[in-house]
C-alpha cells in the first residue's frame, strides 16, 4: 500500500478548519448590543446592571486599558429554531490563542444571578433549547478590557502594567454577538476528529493502530458532503465507531484528570482583577460540573476563596453546593500559592495555618495535599512544614521547567533538612494548563520516569494562569480517551483520590534530599527590592507584634489583637504569592505592594508601641526590650530591662589613607578607595580578606536575559563586571566611615560601623540604571567545598565547586538572614535585614590559598514586565561577621533584623513568657492561641543542625503542657514537660495552658 498519511493528515486539518467546525453554527442572527463603560474602578454589580446603555455594533471600538463596559445584549429566537439548542455567541474582541490574558467577561441574567465567564476559548453561552420559536434573550456582560502584557513578541517593555501609565485608547474591537443554533452532532464529530487525529500523530509509523485510524478517519471524511456537513455528521461518526471503542491495552498509563485554573492572584493584573477571574472561573466551572456528571474540579488558595465569599456571594452560593457533592475541591490547604524559597519560618508555617482552617471552617474539609504547580522552586525546610501542617503529599511541576538538568523522577519521596519525608508527584504531562490534547497525554505517557514500577499520573486540566478553567471540549476528549486503544486511559477524579492509588502501588518511591531548585527564574530573588523589603520587615514586624501583645496580655491584662493581627497575616501571606514577592508582577501590583507594606508597618508598629507601654509603665527610666530569640546587651530574649548606652569605639586614621575600625574583637582596615582590605578576628588571630583582595566591593554586571527578564538572569551575565572601586568621598561618619560613590546615573553610599564583633554595612543606592545587576562581594580567606544558607527552620548546604551540572546550575541561590563558610575551627558569616539572592564561589590564588568569595545581590533593573523596575532609592544593611559559628550566624541574624526597641518606662525589667537554657534551640513565636482561649502557644526549633537538650521555663503559671501542630491542634498526650530533646532542625509547637 502506497503511504499517503500525508495527504490524509492534512485532509483532516483543512476540513475541520474550513467546513466543519464552521458547522457547529449553522444558523445565526445577531443580537442588539449596548454599552456602558464605568468612569473608574469596577463596580457592584447591581450599580452595572441598572447604568443606561448607549448602542454599539460589532467593529466598534470599546474598552480602555483596565476599564470595564457592561454589554447589554438583547434578541429574538426566530420562530423556526423550534426545539433546537440556540446559544448566545459573544466574542468580545478575543484572540483566541490567549485566554486569560486579555479582555474577559462574566455572563449575567437581569436578576444579576451570575450565568458563566467569557474568554477566548469559552464564548458561548447556552439558551436552550424553546419549545417555540420567539423567546426574548437578554444576557448582561460584565467586560473587563485587562491590556496584554505578554505579547508577540513577547517581554517587549510596556506601560500598560499600571492605569497611571497606561493611556485611555481602546484596545479591543467587539467581534461577534450573535444568536445561533448549536447542532450538537457536528461539535460531537469535531470532537471525535480531534481526538483521533491527535492520537494518530503520537503512535509510532509503523503501528497497525496508527493506520487503523487513518483509515478510519479517511472514511469519515470521504462520508462529509462538504456542502451538507449538518446533514453527514451522523454517518461519517458512524465510520468512527469501531476505532474509538477499542479498549486501552491493560497496561496503559494512567491518568488522573483534576480539573484546574491555575489563576495568578497577581501577576500581569492586579489583585483586584484576580478577584473577578477568580469569579468569573468560579462561575463556568460550577456551570461546567452541572453538565458534566463525570467532571470534578479543584480549585487551590483560601485567600481565592475568600474573595468569591467576600465579593460574590452568589457564586460563593454555587461554589459551596458543589463543594458539598464533592465535585468542587478545595485543593493545597495553602493561604495562596506562595513562594518558598523567601517566606521567614513563621510565614511559611502561617500559609499553611491560614489556608488550611479556611476550609476546615467553611467545609471541614482538611486538605492532605499541597498544591503548587507554579513556585519557583522548593526550599529543603518545606517538608517538615507540610508535616507539621498536618499534611503528607506535594504537587508541583515547575521543575519541569529547569533549563540544565532533567529530574529523575516524577514520584517520589522528598527528605527535608530535618528528615521528614513527603510523597511527591511531578505531573509529566509538565503542565498545569492541560487541554487533554493528545500530544500532551502521549508525552505523559512515554516522559514517565516511573515507568514499570507506578503506572498513575495527574493532569491539571483547564486554562491557567489568567484563569478559565477546564471546557466543555476538554471533558469531551477526556471522554472519549477514558478506555482507548493507543491512549493513556483517563479519569476525572479528586487529587486525593489520585495520590491514594499512587502510593498504593509505589510504597518504595526513591527518595530526593534537600531543596528542589529550580534552574531558572533565579532573578526572582532579587527583582523589586522594595517588595522583598516589605515582606521581610513585615515577618519581623510581626513576630515582635505578637510576642510583646502576647506578653502584654499575661503581664499586664491588656487585650490581645487577634482580629487585627489574623487580617495582618493574611495581608502579608497574600503578598507572598509567587509572582508578587519575586517581583516577576506589572507596575501596578508592586505599586501597590509598597503602600500595603507601609500601612502594615504603621499599624504593627502601633501594636508594638502599645503592648510595650503598657509593659513599660509610665515613668523617665530607658527600658530596652529585646524581640531577638537570644539575650542581647544583658536582655533576655523576649523581655526588658533598665541597660546603660552601649560602648562605642572611635575610628582612627590608616597608614596610606582611609581608617581603621577596632574593638575587642574585631580591627577592621578600610583604604582609601572604601574598600575593607582587613577584617582581622582578634580572638583567634585570623584575617578575614584574603592577600591583596578587598571586600565590600560593589560590581556592576550588565543583564539582559534570553527571555523572562524580571524573572531570569543567565549565567553569561559574569563574562562582564565593573568594579566600583573609585570612590566620591571616603570619611569618618560619628563612629563609622562614610563612603560615596557614584556610577552611570546612580550613586552609592555607604556607613561601616562596628556592633562587637561584626562589621556592620548601611548601603544606600539611589539607583537609576537599566538591564544592570549591582552585586556587593565579600572575598574571604576560607577554603571550604559547601556553605550554609538560612532557610525555614533551618539551613542547608550548596556546594562551593562546580563538580558536576546539577552544582553549576545553582549560580544564584537564596538565603534568608545569613550566608555562613567556614573551614573546621573557623568561619565567617554575612547577615542581612532585606535581600534573598547571592552567589558564592572559590578560587585557588598563586600562594595555593584558596578564596571563597560571597557575593549579595541588591539590585537589579530588568524592563519587563516593569519597564521601571527598582528605579529609585534604596536602603540595606549587611554585616560580615569573621569568626562566626554557625550558632553566632543564627544569633546575628536574628539582631540585625529585630533591632531593640527603646521606651520610657517605669519597669527595670519585663520578664520573658518563656525562656530557653539552650542558645542552639531557637524561639520563633510567642503568641495567644488563635482560638481566644488565652493559652500561650510557643514555636522553636533546633537551629544548628545537632541535638539539642533544652528546658523550657515559662514566666507564668501552667497548668497544662500540650504538643501541638502548626494549627493548634494537640498532636502529644495532655501534660507533657517543658524538658525537650530535638533532632537537628526538628520543629516543635507547644500549647501552654495557664494556671
Amino acid at each position: 500500500m502506497h503511504d499517503d498519511r500525508n495527504l490524509v493528515e492534512a485532509r483532516l486539518q483543512r476540513v475541520l478548519d474550513e467546513r466543519i467546525r464552521p458547522a457547529v453554527y449553522p444558523e445565526s442572527v445577531p443580537l442588539e448590543v449596548a454599552v456602558w463603560h464605568a468612569p473608574g474602578e469596577p463596580v457592584p454589580v447591581a450599580e452595572g446592571l441598572a447604568a443606561t446603555p448607549e448602542p454599539i455594533a460589532p467593529g466598534a471600538a470599546w474598552g480602555a486599558p483596565w476599564g470595564t463596559s457592561w454589554f447589554t445584549v438583547t434578541g429574538t429566537v426566530p420562530a423556526e429554531w423550534a426545539g433546537r439548542t440556540v446559544e448566545a455567541i459573544l466574542d468580545l474582541g478575543f484572540n483566541e490563542n490567549m485566554p486569560g490574558f486579555q479582555c474577559e467577561g462574566l455572563v449575567y441574567r437581569p436578576d444579576g444571578s451570575p450565568v458563566k465567564g467569557l474568554n477566548p476559548r469559552n464564548q458561548w453561552v447556552r439558551v436552550g433549547s424553546p419549545a417555540e420559536g420567539g423567546e426574548r434573550v437578554r444576557l448582561h456582560v460584565e467586560a473587563a478590557s485587562n491590556p496584554v502584557i505578554l505579547g508577540f513578541p513577547p517581554f517587549r517593555p510596556t506601560h500598560l502594567g499600571d492605569k497611571e501609565t497606561a493611556g485611555s485608547d481602546p484596545l479591543y474591537r467587539l467581534a461577534r454577538m450573535d444568536l445561533a443554533v448549536f447542532d450538537e452532532s457536528v461539535w460531537q464529530l469535531v470532537m471525535d476528529l480531534e481526538v483521533l487525529g491527535e492520537l494518530m500523530l503520537e503512535l509510532p509509523a509503523d503501528g497497525t493502530r496508527r493506520w487503523e485510524l487513518l483509515r478510519a478517519l479517511e472514511r469519515a471524511l470521504d462520508a462529509v458532503d462538504l456542502q451538507d456537513v449538518n446533514g453527514t455528521a451522523d454517518a461519517a461518526r458512524a465510520e468512527l465507531t469501531g476505532v474509538l471503542s477499542s479498549p486501552a491495552a491493560p497496561s496503559a498509563h494512567r491518568i488522573s484528570a483534576v480539573g484546574h485554573a491555575h489563576i495568578d492572584s497577581a501577576w500581569l493584573w492586579p489583585l483586584r482583577e484576580t478577584v473577578r477571574k477568580v469569579a468569573r472561573t468560579a462561575s463556568n466551572m460550577t456551570a461546567l460540573l452541572e453538565d458534566e456528571p463525570d467532571f470534578v474540579f479543584a480549585m487551590s488558595q483560601a485567600q481565592q476563596w475568600a474573595w468569591i465569599k467576600e465579593h460574590r456571594p452568589e457564586v460563593w452560593a454555587k461554589v459551596t453546593k458543589a463543594v458539598a457533592a464533592g465535585r468542587f475541591v478545595p485543593a493545597g490547604g495553602m493561604w495562596v500559592e506562595s513562594d518558598t524559597n523567601m517566606p521567614g519560618s513563621e510565614a511559611m508555617a502561617r500559609q499553611f495555618v491560614h489556608g488550611k482552617r479556611f476550609f476546615i471552617d467553611e467545609f471541614g474539609i482538611d486538605n492532605e495535599e499541597v498544591w503548587l504547580p507554579d513556585t519557583f522552586g522548593f526550599a529543603a525546610g518545606l517538608p517538615q512544614i507540610i508535616r507539621a501542617a498536618g499534611s503528607k503529599r506535594l504537587l508541583t511541576q515547575k521543575i519541569s521547567w529547569s533549563q540544565t538538568n532533567t529530574f529523575p523522577h516524577h514520584t517520589f519521596l522528598w527528605e527535608g533538612i530535618d528528615g521528614t519525608r513527603i510523597f511527591t508527584h511531578f505531573p509529566p504531562v509538565d503542565t498545569y494548563n492541560c487541554s487533554m490534547s493528545g500530544h500532551q497525554l502521549a508525552h505523559a505517557a512515554r516522559n514517565f520516569k516511573d515507568k514499570g514500577v507506578a503506572r498513575h499520573s495527574l493532569a491539571p486540566t483547564g486554562w491557567g494562569d489568567g484563569g478559565g478553567g477546564t471546557t466543555r471540549e476538554m471533558v469531551a476528549k477526556a471522554a472519549r480517551v477514558r478506555d482507548l486503544e493507543g491512549s493513556p486511559a483517563v479519569t476525572w477524579e479528586p487529587p486525593a483520590h489520585f495520590f491514594a492509588k499512587a502510593e498504593a502501588e509505589y510504597p518504595n518511591p526513591p527518595v530526593w534530599v534537600g531543596e528542589l531548585y529550580l534552574e531558572l527564574h533565579r532573578a526572582t530573588l532579587t527583582s523589586q527590592a522594595k517588595t522583598k523589603q516589605g515582606n521581610r520587615r513585615s515577618e519581623s514586624l510581626l513576630r515582635e507584634a505578637e510576642l510583646w501583645a502576647a506578653t502584654a496580655a499575661v503581664r499586664a491584662g491588656a487585650a490581645y489583637p487577634y482580629e487585627r493581627l489574623d487580617r495582618i497575616w493574611k495581608t502579608v501571606l497574600l503578598h507572598q504569592f509567587h509572582d508578587i514577592l519575586p517581583g516577576s508582577s506589572i507596575a501596578w501590583v508592586h505599586r501597590e505592594a509598597r503602600r500595603t507594606y507601609e500601612a502594615v508597618a504603621a499599624e504593627l508598629n502601633e501594636i508594638i508601641d502599645t503592648a510595650q507601654r503598657a509593659l513599660a509603665g509610665e515613668g523617665d527610666r530607658r527600658v530596652v526590650f529585646n524581640g531577638a530569640p537570644h539575650t542581647r546587651h544583658g536582655v533576655p530574649a523576649g523581655g526588658a530591662r533598665t541597660v546603660s548606652g552601649v560602648r562605642r569605639t572611635e575610628p582612627r586614621e590608616r597608614d596610606g589613607g582611609g581608617f581603621v575600625l577596632e574593638n575587642d574583637l574585631l580591627r577592621v582596615e578600610i583604604d582609601a578607595r572604601g574598600l575593607v582590605v582587613s577584617a582581622y578576628d582578634l580572638t583567634a588571630g585570623r584575617e578575614s580578606v584574603p592577600p591583596g583582595q578587598a571586600a565590600n566591593l560593589l560590581q556592576l554586571h550588565p543583564d539582559f536575559p534570553n527571555k523572562w527578564d524580571a524573572w531570569d538572569v543567565d549565567e553569561f551575565y559574569r563574562n562582564t563586571v565593573t568594579d566600583l572601586v573609585d570612590a566620591d568621598e571616603v570619611s569618618l561618619d560619628g563612629d563609622g566611615v562614610r563612603i560615596r560613590r557614584s556610577f552611570g546615573s546612580s550613586t552609592v553610599t555607604q556607613v561601616l560601623t562596628l556592633a562587637g564583633g561584626r562589621l556592620d554595612i548601611l548601603t544606600e543606592v539611589d539607583w537609576h540604571e537599566t538591564e544592570k545587576f549591582l552585586k556587593l562581594a565579600f572575598p574571604l580567606d576560607l577554603r571550604a567545598d559547601r556553605y550554609a544558607s538560612e532557610s525555614q527552620y533551618g539551613h542547608a548546604y550548596r556546594a562551593t565547586h562546580t563538580n558536576t551540572s546539577w552544582e553549576a546550575a545553582k549560580f544564584e541561590a537564596c538565603n534568608h538572614r545569613f550566608v555562613h563558610v567556614e573551614e573546621p575551627g573557623w568561619g565567617v558569616a554575612l547577615v542581612n535585614d532585606s535581600t534573598y539572592g547571592h552567589d558564592v564561589t572559590r578560587a585557588v590564588r598563586p600562594d595555593s590559598g584558596t578564596t571563597t568569595t560571597v557575593r549579595v545581590s541588591l539590585l537589579r533593573a530588568p524592563r519587563f514586565p516593569d519597564p521601571e523596575t527598582d528605579q529609585g532609592v534604596h536602603r540595606f544593611r549587611h554585616a560580615l561577621v569573621p569568626g562566626a559559628t554557625i550558632g553566632d550566624a543564627v544569633r546575628e541574624g536574628y539582631f540585625v533584623n529585630l533591632p531593640e526597641r527603646l521606651v520610657t518606662g517605669a519597669a527595670t525589667e519585663v520578664e520573658p513568657l518563656v525562656t530557653v537554657d539552650d542558645d542552639a534551640v531557637v524561639v520563633t513565636a510567642v503568641k495567644l492561641a488563635d482560638d481566644g482561649s488565652g493559652d500561650v502557644v510557643v514555636r522553636f526549633h533546633e537551629s544548628r543542625g545537632g541535638r539539642a537538650r533544652a528546658t523550657l521555663t515559662p514566666g507564668f503559671p501552667v497548668a497544662e503542657v500540650v504538643a501541638t501542630d502548626l494549627l493548634e491542634r494537640p498532636t502529644g498526650a495532655p501534660g507533657q514537660g517543658l524538658s525537650v530533646s530535638l533532632r537537628p532542625f526538628e520543629l516543635v509547637t507547644l500549647r501552654l495552658k495557664r494556671a
